[in-house]
């Protein structure tokens, strides 16, 4: 779960550090940053479940919890942009939505890679 932690602290540091950097690329470094910290949730919600998968050698049970983990994530992210879409409709900084959906990639990527990495040290112990 380190990797994790390590991508929302860059990110999070990166929001704070050099938001005039990012306005000149038609970021929001407020949006980014609340996008971050909900990326960051939504991956320990569906971590979670990946952990629960990995202790249960019922294959519908595993892919039940696999399932639920993507579901779970992509609906908090997709109910968010939403909220933020209708609240903000014409300031909508398209900039920061197409950032957090390039962070979503990445967390999901690292999550997987970490869930695969304590799948098979599980299947070697």
């Amino acid at each position: 779960m380190a990797p994790v932690l390590i991508i929302f602290a860059v990110v999070t540091l990166l929001c704070l550090a050099i938001p005039p950097i990012l306005s000149r690329w038609s970021i929001d470094a407020e949006v980014l940053l609340v996008g971050n910290l909900i990326l960051f949730i939504a991956t320990l919600v569906s971590f979670v479940f990946y952990r629960r998968s990995l202790g249960n050698n019922h294959a519908p049970y595993f892919m039940r919890m696999i399932y639920s983990a993507m579901f779970t994530k992509m609906a908090i992210c997709i109910f968010t942009a939403f909220i933020y879409i209708v609240t903000y409709k014409k300031e909508v900084s398209k900039g920061a939505i197409f950032a957090c959906m390039f962070l979503y990639f990445v967390y999901t990527f690292v999550e997987l890679a970490v869930v695969l990495k304590l799948s098979k040290e599980k299947k070697n112990a």
